[in-house]
Order: structure tokens, then sequence, then C-alpha cells
């Protein structure tokens, strides 16, 4: 008899980086953040979302500071290997998961240094999703001018802009095509930059699904008291 039972979310954080431009004493994910990490703030995005049934972090050997966390020790929360780069992480996180999930189960991967991302845009991406034959990403539709630069940093011209997104995560996927696409990419020695990357190149085509700008992904300094902000505009520090 085929299972029938609805598909279960599972979530993946790729937590391995170091992010240099942060010119900062430790990796991102760990940078104080209003009496938090910025990686449990991320975490907390889903740990209180009873439609996920696990989380996998995948964490640098000999990281410091993970260890350091309470929320480590949640029974929800699964440290693994991470890799050299975030698609390495992710295939990691994948091997971890693939024996307590089902190959049509959904799992979502999301930026360790996105900690602002919405509850609300989490459940708009399951539901705009939860029968959809390839899956999708969070985006955000392109609202500025673009330009294409020439070798020599100046404007070679004008990119339409009415067709681009910027993509964003969460991006989600079922369990086993996710896993076959990168896996494929790496068999190849190709290093994909996210996992829809990988989807495409298996000739998919991953929905757009509209999320909120707030969904910020911490990459420099001054992104630090944005984030802030947004955390006090969403409710979310006290």
């Amino acid at each position: 008899m085929p299972d029938s039972r609805d598909p279960r979310y599972w979530v993946v954080i790729p937590a391995a980086g170091i992010g240099s431009r942060m010119q900062s004493d430790r990796p991102k994910q760990y940078l104080p953040l209003q009496g938090k990490t910025v990686l449990e703030h991320t975490l907390d995005c889903f740990l209180h979302n009873s439609k996920i049934a696990a989380i996998y972090v995948a964490i640098a050997d000999h990281d410091p500071y993970w260890s350091t966390l309470e929320l480590q020790q949640s029974n929800k929360v699964n440290e693994v290997p991470g890799g050299q780069e975030r698609c390495h992480s992710v295939y990691n996180a994948l091997l971890h998961l693939m024996p307590d999930a089902d190959e049509q189960d959904w799992v979502l991967v999301h930026d360790a240094a996105r900690p602002c991302l919405r509850e609300d845009d989490i459940e708009y991406l399951m539901e705009s999703l939860r029968d959809d034959p390839v899956g999708g990403i969070l985006a955000m539709p392109v609202k500025d001018t673009m330009k294409r630069a020439d070798v020599d940093g100046c404007i070679e011209g004008t990119v339409d802009r009415d067709q681009l997104w910027h993509a964003l995560t969460p991006q989600m996927f079922r369990v086993g095509e996710l896993f076959r696409a990168i896996k494929n990419a790496l068999d190849k020695n190709i290093v994909i930059t996210d996992e829809a990357s990988a989807i495409e190149m298996a000739g998919k085509r991953p929905r757009l699904v509209e999320g909120h700008a707030d969904n910020v992904k911490l990459t420099r300094p001054e992104d630090l008291a944005l984030a802030e902000f947004f955390l006090q505009q969403q409710g979310r520090l006290s």
C-alpha cells in the first residue's frame, strides 16, 4: 500500500560559514543581537512551528560557539557536520536527515544569518507550495534600477528589472529530489550558491513565492542595526 500520510516538513540551516565581510572576531551567526546570537534568533523562527518535524544545523569542525547555546540541547535541533561551502553543508545535513524522512517530505533550507524571517512567511511558503510538483523559494521583486558592469567597473547597460527577483530563503523542495540535485551538481564539481540552482540544473522550474523585504541576510557590520530594527518592528524583542 502506498504511504498516504501528509508529507512532513524538515528544516536545514547551513551554519558553517565564517562571514569574513562582517569584520568580526567570530562567524556572523554567533554575533550578539539583543541578548541572543544571530543564529538563536534564526532558529527561533522555526522552533515553535508544530508542522516542523526537526531542524538540522550544519556546524563547522572545531566550532567553539555552538556548544554554548542553550537551544542546541532542544530535542528538535540536530547538529550535523558542516562543509567547505554552503552546498556541502546542505548535502551533509540531507544525508543525516534522510534516514528519518520520506523522499516526498519537504525540506526548508534557510540561511543562518537571516534572523528576521517572519513566521507568517514560513506558513505562506508552506501553503503556497504544498501541492506544487517542484517546490520553490521565498523571493522579492527587484525594485531598483539594475545596471550591468564591464570588467572595468563601468556601466555596460541597464537591465530590464520587470522579471527580476531577489532570491531569499527558505527554499523549499522535496527531500529526495533536492538531495539528488545537489549530489548531481557536486559530482560535476559545480558549486551552487542556492538550492534552487541545483533544482534548475535538474531541468525543473521552482516557483517564486513573494515574501517580505525585512527578511535580510546579514553580510556587513551595519546590517546588525538593521536586523535589530526589524526584530523590534516584528515584536520579537522585549
